[in-house]
């Protein structure tokens, strides 16, 4: 603006200048004689004289110094106009920029204001929004409290005393049938070792049998202190008989004594269970704990061919690692099944100079057990062996969201006395008791196998076995654990049992089942001169196990009396062991109801299974099968 105004001045200036120096230097211009008047008469004009020529730059120079003090005068106001503008325009931008900060600190101050409130009012929102929670699961806590009392009151799941919760859980009442196509003369459960050959008396008629036995009652007492939950359960049921209790797989006394136990569980971890349990062994569902033991779904209580178990006596500690692996070493109670000897050892005598030959048959100048004692508390009629150790076990379970795997091993200890002067070797009698001694023999075999999960559990795969020398109490068909050696001690037999199931909850009320299991027991054969003995001798003569037999005769001197027409005949000679056992079964069960008031079902399952004997003096093995019909409706308590 000051520059304006300063060229403004410059051009007014030298405008003035330039006129003035034009009317300076032009000539006067003649001026005429006359100039007529109104009346259009001539008059004369008077000439005015000028100023000189000197006397016009003298005038123009002082016009001229004049004009530059105007001038200059002019530009000192300017400059004071300037000096003003230029601080009237600092003030200017100071009070704009003071303004302006000011406003910046006014909306900050809004914003932190606007920010607080934002976070009182957002505070507040939540508070009130815990407090709507709050009283939600406040009411929801109380409605579920409410609900829980009056359950425990009409209807409690575990009863109350000092301090102790009791609980029937596990109980059902049970009615079944049994229909097989040829006889054994038992109940449902199924004697997997006297399946009978076609040609047999029991080969050619079927038998149908309805039992309540396996009915069940399970109580359970459980106590929670401080360091650990205390446990105590009993379960049994009635399918016991007095003379054939035993020591041999499930030690079920009349009445029957499935399970006997107590159990501390540490927080820990750490868990002790000392009495009558399922072994080790035996799968389980949720790593090592008692009463998840995984039981073939089946109605026959002998469960299934190649199903590994033993319900028996034994002291178990496990030891969880979080919630996916357990490890647990148990002792339990041994017994050696009766061993199992064939002998084609004969022995001449000379009498009155008539020579006989008869069979000697296997050796018994051993001593591996007794008949129980009366006083004893044993049952009579059946074998006790005399024990070196305790059966020891050990098992390794991890678990994930896809299935359970499982690998355990058994240790076994056998123990016979062995009287070394007998007539001769492989003799059946003993001379004298001098140079006798105890013989140990150790046994055992590797286990395990896994369970699959899939669709959310809906269906079940399962792989379970065991193999291993002198194991085979530890599988449902109870084939033997060893054989005699001709000098009398054990020796023991190549034994090993297989599992496979498939399990479906094909809807919410239906289950289907199926079942494959094979067991066997391994050939053991001695020789010595010119005769075998062991297990499984290829001379065993079986060329009449497809004859058919004669009903026995009654014995006499037996207790009760032995009468006609109860005494089925077997086949003609079918002198060969068991080689193995093969089981196939397909059942369900339904539920017509399953909640609160527990459960109610109907069973049903088909079983097929077949015996095979060691291949003796036909070069073939002998075959015999059978047919299992089961049904049972089972209601179990909540």
């Amino acid at each position: 603006m000051t520059t304006n105004l300063k060229a403004l001045a410059s051009l007014v200036l030298l405008s003035a200048v330039a006129g003035q120096a034009h009317a300076a230097v032009t000539p006067d211009a003649p001026e005429p004689a006359s100039k007529k008047n109104a009346k259009g008469h001539r008059v004369a004009v008077r000439h005015r004289t000028g100023p000189t020529v000197q006397a016009q730059f003298q005038q123009l120079r002082t016009d001229m110094a004049a004009q530059n003090s105007q001038i200059q005068s002019l530009q000192q106001q300017l400059s004071a106009r300037d000096a003003e503008l230029e601080q009237v325009q600092q003030q200017s931008q100071q009070a704009v920029q003071q303004a302006t900060q000011q406003a910046q600190d006014a909306i900050a101050a809004q914003q932190a204001v606007n920010a607080q409130n934002t976070t009182v009012v957002s505070g507040l929102q939540s508070a009130v929004s815990d407090l709507q929670t709050r009283d939600t699961t406040l009411a929801t806590t109380i409605q579920q409290d409410q609900a829980a009392t009056r359950k425990a009151i009409e209807s409690p799941d575990v009863l109350h005393y000092k301090g102790v919760g009791l609980s029937l859980t596990n109980s059902f009442i049970e009615f079944a049938t049994v229909d097989r196509t040829r006889a054994t003369g038992s109940d449902i459960n199924t004697p997997f070792l006297a399946i009978p050959f076609a040609a047999s008396d029991e080969g050619h008629i079927s038998e149908f049998f309805a039992s309540g036995r396996q009915s069940r009652l399970a109580i359970s007492a459980i106590g929670k202190i401080p360091a650990a939950t205390l446990q105590a359960y009993y379960e049994l049921d009635w399918l016991g008989a007095g003379i054939t209790s035993n020591n041999n797989q499930s030690n079920s006394y009349v009445m029957r004594e499935r399970q006997l136990w107590a159990q501390a569980a540490l927080k820990s971890g750490l868990t002790l269970t000392g009495g009558q349990q399922w072994t080790l062994a035996t799968e389980t569902r949720n790593l090592l704990d008692n009463k998840t033991e995984v039981l073939p779904d089946t109605i026959d209580p002998q469960y299934n061919v190649g199903f590994v178990w033993s319900r028996q006596p034994g002291f178990r500690v496990t030891q969880k690692f979080g919630d996916n692996a357990a490890l647990g070493i148990s002792v339990e109670q041994a017994q050696t099944l009766n061993p199992s000897c064939a002998s084609t050892a004969t022995a001449t005598t000379t009498t009155a100079g008539v020579t006989t030959t008869t069979a000697v048959g296997c050796p018994v100048n051993y001593v591996a057990g007794v008949n129980g004692t009366n006083g004893g508390l044993y049952n009579a009629t059946a074998n006790y062996t005399f024990n070196l150790a305790p059966d020891v076990l050990a098992k390794l379970a991890f678990q994930n969201k896809y299935g359970h795997f499982e690998l355990f091993g058994i240790g076994r200890f056998f123990r016979d006395r062995i009287y070394a002067q007998g007539t001769a070797l492989g003799s059946t009698a003993a001379t004298a008791g001098a140079g006798s001694y105890n013989n140990n023999t150790f046994g055992g075999g590797v286990g395990g196998g896994f369970r699959g999960y899939l669709d959310q559990k809906r269906f079940e795969v399962a792989l379970h076995g065991l193999y291993g020398n002198g194991v085979g109490r530890y599988a449902s068909a109870q084939l033997p654990d060893t054989t005699i050696r001709p000098n009398g001690t054990f020796a023991l037999l190549h034994n090993y049992a297989a599992l496979g199931e498939v399990f479906a909850h094909a809807t919410p009320r239906l289950d289907i089942y199926a079942d494959a299991g094979f067991e066997e027991a391994g050939r053991e054969i001695f020789a010595y001169g010119n005769s075998f003995e062991g297990y499984g001798l290829r001379t065993a003569n079986n060329t009449g196990c497809g004859v058919q037999g004669v009903p026995g005769a009654p014995a006499s001197g037996v207790y009760p009396p032995q009468t006609g027409g109860f005494l089925p005949g077997g086949t003609g000679t079918c002198n060969g062991v068991n080689k193995d056992i093969a089981e196939g079964t397909l059942g369900y069960d339904y539920y017509f109801y399953r909640g609160p008031a527990g459960r109610f079902r109907q069973g049903f399952q088909y079983s097929w299974l077949e015996r095979s004997l060691w291949s003796g003096s036909t070069g073939t093995a002998p075959k015999a099968n059978d047919n299992v019909f089961e049904t049972n409706i089972r209601y179990y308590l909540p």
